[in-house]
């Protein structure tokens, strides 16, 4: 959280000097000092001055100067002043419902010798709210559009999607920014352990998997037999928007704590058969639901095979967040109905004999009980079942896998290839998936097949393994590889 606030307000202080050439145009007179927490007051003061920003009345340099001081303004705001500034702005500078009547009547009305283009140039004009043009002014000072990213991940945390005054900026903003972050403007970089520092200081901020914990883990994340890619921006060149982590191995990696041991020898390079994706992370907060994932993972694999054309395996080593979740509510009840009769006898026996209570939630409850090799002997097989019979299934009513990052992999094509058995023991891993990871796999020969399957019929592309475990009889010793 320290490092968070340390990195925000760096980037606060960049925008407000990247802006202050442009602030310090307007005369002493015209510029306002709000409260943080924006009174009734100020928000007739930003009122009228938005208002003299979008009517420009000194051309488009004053426009901008007044964009930054807008801009300068929101953000020596507190949450509660910025709630009230982006109110402001669904309400007050939204589109006028009358000129849109307006619009449609006209062109409703229009006959065969009418300028149709005209009208329907003009009722596109009317939709479109005047907040719209500020958002884009924003856009054109220096470091704007680091400033709209950041301003629409205040959003999305204020509950924008709850809320219909906020939802309406929020869309706003989601609608221009993914029109600037268009695939064809995004690059592809490798990051290095000769990368900028700043840029370095940042991955280890933005890790969302797999916490970066010092300096020495992140030059082990980037040695040789590592490599990590970055979509960037150029007008964000400082700041990466996802990353992904690689790991060169030979065949399917089954354990994260092995990759990320700072102690381990490098891998030879020259041997590695398998490219394995074990952390992908999006860094900007402001950019949810804007997808370039897909692209990411794929022009990684291009490259990969132009550097090392012996690779014939590209796979991840997946988390599965989800799946303690959906298994505490299959136990509300006591245990879950998937539990076939043997199971919760030799579940209820050693529970018994452990003196817990007597189902899965009782022996999941114990403390470590992942280092208990009764408990594990028992609980191996049931668990490996259920969560392959997890990845394997929708969500009720829904063409979508139950699981978050199952539905963004096989969205993408990816096959659901091999369960690996406390591949992640860390407390996070222990807590979220009971220690177990997934390897998804990306066979370029079944990718587009695989996603038009799934995103328009809802079948996932799984191994035999995979739908073997899901079949297993009882107690029976799951069959794992690698």
């Amino acid at each position: 959280m320290v490092a968070h606030r340390s990195l925000l307000n760096r980037t606060l202080r960049r925008l407000r000097q990247a802006w202050s050439d442009l602030n310090t145009t307007l005369r002493g007179d015209d510029r306002c000092r709000f409260e943080p927490e924006l009174s009734d007051q100020d928000v007739e003061q930003l009122r009228q001055l938005i208002r003299n920003c979008l009517n420009a009345p000194g051309g488009e340099f004053a426009a901008r100067a007044q964009a930054a001081h807008i801009g300068h303004a929101y953000m020596t705001l507190n949450q509660q002043g910025r709630i009230r500034f982006l109110r402001l702005l669904a309400t007050d500078f939204d589109a006028d419902s009358s000129a849109i009547q307006q619009a449609i009547d006209a062109y409703n009305r229009a006959g065969a010798g009418d300028n149709l283009p005209k009208l329907r140039h003009k009722l596109r004009k009317a939709l479109v709210a005047p907040r719209i043009e500020l958002l884009t002014l924003f856009n054109a000072l220096p470091e704007g559009i680091k400033f709209l990213v950041d301003m629409r991940g205040e959003l999305l945390d204020m509950g924008a999607d709850k809320d219909p005054e906020l939802g309406e900026v929020e869309r706003d903003l989601k609608h221009l920014l993914a029109s600037w972050f268009d695939i064809g403007f995004l690059q592809l970089q490798q990051l290095t352990w000769n990368s900028p520092a700043a840029l370095l200081e940042k991955l280890i901020e933005y890790e969302a998997v797999h916490e970066i914990t010092s300096w020495a883990d992140l030059k082990n994340r980037l040695a040789p037999d590592r490599r990590l890619f970055a979509f960037m921006h150029p007008n964000m060149a400082d700041e990466p928007l996802i990353f992904v982590q690689v790991a060169l191995c030979d065949g399917l990696a089954d354990n994260v704590q092995a990759l990320l041991d700072t102690h381990a020898r490098a891998f030879d390079v020259e041997r590695a058969n398998t490219a394995i994706f074990y952390s992908i992370s999006n860094a900007q907060r402001g950019l949810s639901g804007i997808s370039f994932g897909n692209y990411l993972i794929k022009r990684v694999v291009a490259n990969l095979k132009r550097e090392l054309p012996q690779l014939d395996q590209f796979a991840t080593l997946s988390p599965i967040p989800g799946f303690m979740g959906w298994l505490s509510k299959q136990m509300q009840n006591g245990d879950t109905p998937l539990l076939h009769a043997v199971e919760r006898s030799a579940i209820n026996s050693l529970a018994a004999e452990l003196g817990v209570e007597g189902n899965l939630g009782g022996l999941l409850g114990l403390s470590a009980w992942h280092q208990n090799e009764k408990v594990t002997q028992v609980l191996q097989p049931v668990l490996l079942r259920l969560c392959a019979e997890y990845l394997g299934g929708l969500q009720a009513g829904k063409l979508r896998a139950r699981d978050p990052v199952a539905h963004f992999h096989l969205s993408n094509g990816a096959t659901l290839q091999q369960l690996n058995w406390m591949a992640d023991v860390s407390p996070k891993g222990i807590r979220q998936s009971c220690g177990m990871m997934v390897n998804y796999l990306y066979d370029p020969l079944t990718i587009d097949m695989n996603s038009e399957n799934y995103v328009q019929t809802g079948i996932i592309a799984m191994s035999s393994a995979i739908r073997d475990l899901r079949k297993e009889k009882p107690l029976k010793q799951a069959r794992l590889t690698g």
